[in-house]
């Protein structure tokens, strides 16, 4: 704990009368919103000196001292930081990297450091400026889960360029994923909008592609190999929505891309695929999803960029204990 941001608060007889609840007790003493105490609560910053364990549904006795470990200041610009970065191409305009799966692009609440931002920032000290103050460089994203080829901007012309290239869909932009399932067509179009899920903020949803709700979105797929319970399939993108891939697998064509407990049920999963898959599959925490291949015309020279990277280790090894139809 710091003591700098450490408060104490201790229960009495009037906090007994009018509060029943841990949790609306310190939203009602400390100016922070009940969910942001919660995550406290569960980071384990809120802690008693008393040896009773601490109930968020329930207010402990008179005399209990709370204690309160209230996380710095988040900065408002991302940081330097010496994290390994995979170059395939770099020139003064540009940089292109293989991110691996489970590093964040950007920061963002919950991840403000380690992130490929942070990374960039120190290979890449002249960053700062270009496009966004907390998004230095960056011009499309991959999900914290998933691996693959992205490029970023080192110089603010670049930057403005590569965005207008995305806008008008001049890249083309190659995935592979494992989907549960084998009855999917051999190959077709997924069109839809895709916009935020009305229940779970955490999600995307897919709508009628004639709907008001979300954006077009469009995806192009490809199935390379069936296999006895699950498909091995090559997406390419039109459109570059968030979890666009993903939702239109789950939603469109229900075959859920493996590991993903977003928009796929992996236990569910792990009991269709059987006991062979099981370790594998248990100890992968992110879809099984990869950006394989990007190619553009670089936005300053106009030569023609193309990158393709290898498959992560997960593929193979799910791949090699599968049965092909």
């Amino acid at each position: 704990m710091s003591e700098d941001n450490l408060v104490s608060l201790i229960i009495t007889e009037e906090d007994i009368a009018k509060y029943k609840r841990l949790d609306v007790y310190l939203t009602d003493k400390l100016p922070y919103s009940r969910n942001f105490l919660k995550n406290l609560f569960l980071m384990d910053c809120i802690t008693t000196t008393s040896e009773k364990k601490l109930e968020l549904k329930k207010l402990p006795p008179v005399n209990t001292e709370i204690l309160i470990d209230i996380p710095p200041p988040i900065p408002s610009e991302a940081i330097p930081e010496n994290i390994p970065l995979e170059i395939l191409y770099e020139d003064e305009h540009l940089i292109i990297i293989n991110k691996e799966a489970g590093i964040v692009t950007h920061p963002a609440p919950g991840n403000y450091t380690g992130t490929l931002v942070n990374a960039l920032l120190f290979h890449c000290p002249d960053l700062k400026g270009i496009g966004n103050v907390k998004r230095p460089g960056i011009v499309h994203r991959l999900d914290k889960g998933t691996s693959g080829v992205m490029v970023m901007a080192k110089t603010q012309e670049a930057h403005e360029k590569l965005v207008l290239m995305f806008s008008k869909h001049e890249l083309v932009r190659k995935y592979e994923a494992l989907v549960i399932g084998s009855k999917l067509n051999n190959g077709g179009k997924l069109m839809s909008n895709i916009g935020r899920d009305h229940f779970n903020r955490l999600k995307m949803h897919s709508y009628a592609y004639t709907s008001a709700n979300g954006k077009h979105a469009i995806t192009y797929y490809k199935v390379l190999n069936y296999y006895e319970k699950f498909s091995h399939v090559e997406l390419t993108l039109e459109t570059g929505r968030t979890h666009q891939i993903r939702v239109h697998l789950s939603n469109l064509v229900n075959h859920p891309i493996l590991c993903d407990d977003l928009y796929g049920n992996p236990p569910q999963q792990r009991a269709i695929l059987g006991p062979v898959f099981h370790d594998t599959l248990l100890s992968y925490p992110y879809p099984i999803l990869h950006a394989k291949m990007l190619e553009f015309n670089h936005p300053i020279t106009g030569v023609k960029l193309s990158y393709t990277t290898p498959l992560p280790k997960i593929f193979d090894q799910i791949l090699s204990k599968g049965i092909k139809k």
